[in-house]
């Protein structure tokens, strides 16, 4: 699907953010590789080199604007060109009801999650319109239901969204096509780690846990997440050069949009 692009993730981490990279050098893409950890960018950078590809792992704060700067002429340096953007970096809001959570971190998760991920879309749209690219921003299901503890996370990626679809608008006429996907449960360490948590507290096995969460999906198990990096690759290569603006649900049919 990308066969000599070149691919930035913005937001490394050990589950998504390392599938998308390393799914995106399997389908022939040189990557790029930002977040904060030096130690992780590493070691899936040697994932991308051992699928066949090239990587650059640039530690980057991307709440910094000269970092981002930084991030952006290391990729054009060291490849000349940048042909997609996935936005993936996220910082958790806090969870807890509109009516009762404090306004400033609140303010706080906007501008970490909503404002940085349009400033390091900005400081790439130049690469970006010179290659044709695409952006391709991680939303939520959070979207997608008003869960009472929720209320924060999604105004925040509700912000988000409004951000990736009015960017479609104004970079549509320059060539630049900018989507979203809305994962939900993603079954990672993470996730496993929570079940096992929960599993401990109720006194029942972790495979039940998994089991009640799966039944409210139509396919009745949870995305692993090479079939969410998958589905961002997909929006960024040139199979979806027709689409822009959209929000791809991957949940396994936990919610219908």
């Amino acid at each position: 699907m990308l066969a000599e692009k070149v691919l930035v993730v913005a937001g490394v981490g050990p589950g998504l953010g390392q599938a998308i990279a390393v799914r995106a050098a399997q389908h022939g893409a040189d990557v790029v590789l930002a977040a904060r950890t030096e130690s992780l960018l590493t070691e899936v950078a040697g994932k991308v080199v051992a699928a066949g590809r090239r990587a650059i792992a640039v530690p980057t704060d991307l709440t910094d604007d000269a970092a981002v700067q930084r991030l952006v002429e290391a990729a054009l340096d060291e490849f000349g060109r940048i042909d997609a953007l996935v936005q993936n970096a996220f910082a958790m809001p806090p969870m807890r009801s509109l009516g009762r959570v404090d306004l400033d971190d609140l303010r706080s998760g906007f501008d970490a999650n909503v404002l940085a991920a349009l400033n390091t879309i900005r400081l790439c749209t130049p690469a970006l319109i010179e290659s044709g690219g695409s952006v391709v921003v991680v939303n939520s299901a959070v979207l997608r239901h008003s869960r009472k503890p929720f209320g924060p996370y999604k105004v925040v990626k509700a912000g988000l969204l409004a951000v990736a679809q009015n960017l479609a608008s104004e970079l549509g006429p320059k060539g630049v096509r900018v989507n979203s996907v809305a994962p939900g449960w993603i079954w990672a360490d993470q996730l496993r780690a929570w079940f096992d948590f929960q599993a401990m507290e109720r006194g029942v096995p972790a495979r039940q846990i998994y089991d009640e969460v799966a039944a409210n999906t139509d396919l009745r198990r949870l995305p692993e997440p090479d079939e969410v990096a998958d589905a961002v690759l997909f929006l960024a290569s040139d199979l979806a050069r027709g689409v822009t603006g959209a929000c791809l649900d991957v949940n396994c049919g936990e919610f219908h949009h």
